[in-house]
């Protein structure tokens, strides 16, 4: 507890608070059908791409993206093709603000992710093929990947 002007202050506690959570983008892609719907004669190339992003709304609150793009070919048919734009407002509140930019970009699109999962096994099923369960995905890696690649952008930048 702080003081301020003699008298305490009450710092909020951190708190993480998902206030929406919303699908803003779908598309789902079967451009073959039905001839994409027999056996494939090999395994299917499964390709899946994630961003997250992130927009402050004020009062601590941030909209969240979790965008999930793939597909999968077999050789060079396309069996199916997604691309899903998941996102969440979130109250992010007494988070120091070092840790805030971490908070919303790992620990928010955390919370996204199964409802996107969801949402894309059963396109994928309800297009006919057998439900696509994408992995866990780490986060934190994903963020320290985008750090990396900013920091890296910046020294470039720097060097031009």
């Amino acid at each position: 507890m702080a003081t301020q002007n003699g008298g305490p202050t009450q710092n909020p506690a951190p708190s993480l608070n998902v206030l929406a959570q919303y699908t803003k983008d779908f598309s789902f892609e079967n451009p073959n059908a039905p001839r994409s719907l027999a056996a494939p004669p090999s395994q299917p190339d499964v390709n899946i791409q994630i961003q997250v992003n992130a927009k402050p709304g004020g009062n601590g609150d941030f909209e969240v993206e979790l965008k999930i793009e793939g597909g999968a070919k077999v050789g060079a048919d396309t069996l199916f093709a997604f691309e899903l734009t998941y996102a969440g407002v979130f109250r992010v509140q007494g988070i120091p603000e070092q840790s805030l930019q971490p908070v919303v970009l790992i620990e928010c699109p955390r919370i996204l992710f199964p409802f996107a999962r969801q949402i894309i096994a059963d396109a994928v099923r309800n297009g006919g093929f057998p439900p696509l369960m994408i992995d866990p995905v780490d986060f934190a890696a994903l963020y320290q990947q985008r750090m990396q690649a900013e920091a890296q952008k910046l020294a470039t930048s720097g060097q031009a």
